[in-house]
């Protein structure tokens, strides 16, 4: 789902890693998306994409919700693309 959104916005995911209770993903985009924007794409249209193919999520989550509003969004450069690569995908074996 998350590709599809992906695609959708013209983001790119280059390294993405999914947790039990977090996602960690590195995204190519334009320039012209606020970084905040973005997380607001993905965030909701995955909640509403889930909660239309799986209705009884809603139930058993607090209050009703997906996400927790918090995030965490920090930008790479050339220098430190290879390290948060590696981060993410490490994420996994810990």
């Amino acid at each position: 789902m998350l590709q599809l959104i992906a695609e959708q916005y013209a983001f790119r995911i280059l390294a993405m890693e999914v947790m039990p209770d977090y996602i960690h993903l590195l995204l190519d985009c334009r320039p012209q998306f606020l970084i905040s924007d973005m997380i607001k794409i993905m965030k909701g249209n995955l909640a509403r994409r889930l909660f239309l193919d799986h209705p009884e999520l809603k139930s058993s989550l607090w209050g009703g919700h997906l996400w927790n509003p918090s995030y965490c969004a920090v930008t790479v450069s050339d220098r430190s693309f290879e390290q948060v690569e590696h981060y993410i995908e490490s994420q996994k074996k810990k």
